[in-house]
C-alpha cells in the first residue's frame, strides 16, 4: 500500500476524515475509492459513501477478498447509522466470516459490533448477547474497545442493569479518551448522560416523580406490585403478567393501580377503558365482564374487589402498589421514542424495530408530522424522518411496541 494510502487509513481511524479526502480525492483505484467514501460516511454523505464503496467492491480484484470485505462493513456501518435496518444481515455475516479467515480480527470484530448494534435496535437482545460474547475486547485497540463496551453498555442498560452499564462506560470512556476521537467521545458522554436522566415516572397513591434507570431496577427488584407501561404488563419481582394483547385489561388495571389503596369509580373505569363519556348499563355489563377478565389474568398477583362505587385493586401480598410510566406519554409514543436518537429513520426501519406494520408506522408519521413532532425529508424510498432528542430524557426504555390499535 502506498504512503498516500496509509495516511488516508491513519486519518480516517482518528475521525478526520478531511484530512483523509486531502490525500485521495483525486484517486480512482479502488483502495483510494473505499477510503473516500468511508471518509464521505464519516462527513454525512451516505449516499456518496455507498455509491464510492459499492465501485471500490467492483474495482478491487478477485483475490482481494478481504478488501471487498471491508467495503462491505463499511456499507454495513453506512446501513446502521443510516437506519436501513433492512439491509442484508447475511451479506455481514458473510464479510465477517472472511474478515475472521484471512486473519484481520479487528475488522471481523467491527462487523461483529454493528451486529450488536442493530439487534439492539430491533429489540433481540439475547442475540445481541450472543454475538458480543463471541468477541474478545483484550486485544482491540483503545476506538474498537471503546464501540465494544458501548454494546455491553446498551444491552446492560436494557436489561436493567446499571452498575454493569456504569462499568462498561467508564471503561469506554477511557478507551476513547485513548483514541483521541471527538465523536467517539461524545457517544460515550451521552450514554452516560442517559444514566443520570430520568427514563420513566413513578406514579403511586396519588403522587408522581421521576425515575432514574437505577431507580427503575430498585423498583423491579422491589417486592411492590408494578404496572409497567412500556411493556404493558403487571409485575412482582420475577412474576409477570403480561396483557400487552389486552390493552382494555391494561387500562383497567392502571386505573386500579393509581388509585390504590383507594378505589376507582365505574363510570370512570368505563371512560379510561372504554372511551365512553356517558355510562349506560351495556357499558357496565362490558365493565363486570372485562372484570372478570381481569381477576382470572392476575389471580396470581392480586384481586379485584367490588366497592359500593367501583372495584379496587387487593394485592395478595404485603407491599406498595405503583405505576412506571413513560417520562413523557402522547400519541406513538414509541415511534417518538425511536427518532429521539437524533437520526433520520426509514419508515421500513421504524416498522421493524417497533415488530408493528409499515403502514400502520406510516399513518402514525403523518399524524406526528401534521402535530409538528416530527420532520421528514427525501421522497419515495429516500424519505426519512426525524425529530430532535426531547431534552431532559433518556429514550432507552422507550423500544417496546405500543398497544394494539393505541
Amino acid at each position: 500500500m502506498d504512503s498516500l494510502i496509509t495516511a488516508a487509513a491513519l486519518a480516517l481511524a482518528a475521525g478526520d476524515p478531511l484530512g483523509a479526502l486531502d490525500r485521495v480525492a483525486l484517486r480512482e483505484d479502488a483502495p483510494a475509492l473505499a477510503l473516500r467514501g468511508i471518509a464521505m460516511a464519516q462527513l454525512g454523505e451516505f449516499d456518496r459513501a455507498k455509491a464510492l464503496l459499492r465501485r471500490a467492491a467492483r474495482a478491487f480484484g478477485p483475490k482481494e477478498a478481504v478488501a471487498r470485505a471491508r467495503c462491505v462493513v463499511a456499507e454495513a456501518e453506512i446501513a446502521l447509522v443510516s437506519r436501513d435496518l433492512g439491509w442484508p444481515a447475511k451479506t455481514l455475516d458473510s464479510a465477517r466470516a472472511t474478515l475472521e479467515k484471512h486473519g484481520d480480527r479487528l475488522n471481523a470484530a467491527h462487523a461483529g459490533h454493528l451486529k450488536v448494534r442493530r439487534l439492539l435496535l430491533i429489540g433481540r437482545l439475547d442475540e445481541a448477547e450472543q454475538v458480543l460474547a463471541e468477541l474478545d475486547p483484550a486485544p482491540l485497540p483503545p476506538a474498537a474497545r471503546a464501540a465494544h463496551e458501548l454494546a455491553v453498555a446498551g444491552i446492560a442498560m436494557r436489561r436493567l442493569k446499571t452498575r454493569t452499564a456504569r462499568t462498561a462506560l467508564e471503561w469506554a470512556r477511557h478507551a476513547a479518551r485513548q483514541a483521541g476521537i471527538p465523536g467517539l467521545m461524545a457517544e460515550v458522554d451521552t450514554a452516560l448522560l442517559a444514566l443520570d436522566t430520568p427514563a420513566a415516572r413513578l406514579i403511586a397513591q396519588g403522587e408522581e416523580r421521576p425515575l432514574l434507570l437505577a431507580e427503575v431496577e430498585a423498583l423491579q427488584a422491589s417486592p411492590a406490585l408494578v404496572v409497567d407501561t412500556f411493556r404493558y404488563a403487571v409485575r412482582r419481582q420475577e412474576a409477570t403478567v403480561s396483557l400487552a394483547t389486552r390493552p382494555v385489561l391494561f387500562a383497567l388495571v392502571r386505573a386500579l393501580a393509581e388509585a390504590w389503596p383507594g378505589d376507582v369509580s365505574r363510570a370512570t373505569l368505563i371512560a379510561q377503558a372504554f372511551g365512553g363519556k356517558h355510562a349506560d348499563e351495556s357499558h357496565r355489563a362490558r365493565l363486570r365482564v372485562e372484570i372478570g377478565r381481569l381477576r382470572a389474568e392476575l389471580r396470581t398477583l392480586a384481586d379485584i374487589n367490588a366497592t359500593s362505587r367501583g372495584f379496587a385493586l387487593a394485592p395478595h401480598q404485603p407491599g406498595a402498589v405503583a405505576v412506571l410510566a413513560r417520562p413523557i406519554e402522547v400519541r406513538h409514543a414509541s415511534v417518538l421514542a425511536l427518532l429521539a436518537d437524533g437520526e433520520a429513520w426509514a419508515s421500513s426501519a421504524l416498522a421493524l424495530a417497533l415488530g408493528a406494520g409499515q403502514r400502520s408506522v406510516q399513518r402514525a408519521l403523518e399524524q406526528l408530522v401534521e402535530s409538528g413532532k416530527v420532520q421528514s425529508f427525501g421522497h419515495g424510498r429516500a424519505r426519512r424522518w426525524m425529530t430532535p432528542p426531547v431534552a431532559g430524557f433518556t429514550t432507552t426504555l422507550l423500544l417496546p411496541a405500543p398497544l394494539p390499535n393505541g
